[in-house]
């Protein structure tokens, strides 16, 4: 079992390439969405709640995939309503089950976060679009990608298409598709 703990900054294109990895590999998509807006549907983004259930979520689906042997896709925006040693325990949990964490960390230059920052597809999941809140926000948001993990992979995402990107991490991880077989 390989996580594939893709993280990045806000607007750095981690969906869009894990889209295209997942589509590459047939590797389940497990993004960080999903579980910020089913929680943050009941209880305000940030608040003790919201920030202890999402782990829990996230930890548990981690946990499970291991243990039965499924790969997944992660996407991760660190920020400061995550625990710093969140990366960790992730990767401890895998591993106690006998998978592996692979981290790929994701950079684009200030410059073309803000253009991308404002595109219109990226309201479809209640993603940051303040430019004013991100400025606000971007040393907290730096100072928690410094805390992350040594990755495997660093991609330059403003020089990468999506596709190549998703052929780099492939490249890397050496997936080979899986897929769930519904009739036998």
């Amino acid at each position: 079992m390989q996580l594939i703990f893709i993280y990045g900054q806000v607007a750095s294109g981690k969906l869009t390439i894990a889209r295209h990895l997942a589509s590459r590999t047939g590797i389940a998509l497990f993004h960080n969405h999903l579980v910020v807006d089913a929680v943050g549907a009941v209880f305000p983004f940030g608040t003790e709640a919201f920030s202890r259930l999402r782990e829990q979520f996230w930890m548990a689906v981690f946990e499970e995939a291991a243990k039965q042997k499924r790969s997944l896709i992660f996407t991760f925006a660190p920020e400061p309503t995550v625990a710093e040693d969140f990366p960790v325990r992730v990767q401890e949990i895998v591993e106690r089950n006998g998978g592996e964490v692979i981290f790929v960390a994701l950079h684009l230059e200030q410059a073309e976060q803000e253009r991308r920052l404002v595109d219109e597809d990226r309201a479809a999941f209640g993603k940051m679009r303040d430019l004013s809140l991100l400025r606000a926000l971007r040393s907290q948001f730096d100072a928690c990608m410094v805390s992350m993990p040594q990755p495997a992979l660093t991609l330059d995402v403003g020089n990468l298409k999506p596709s190549e990107s998703a052929e780099a991490i492939s490249s890397l991880i050496s997936a080979k598709p899986e897929r769930e077989t519904l009739f036998q």
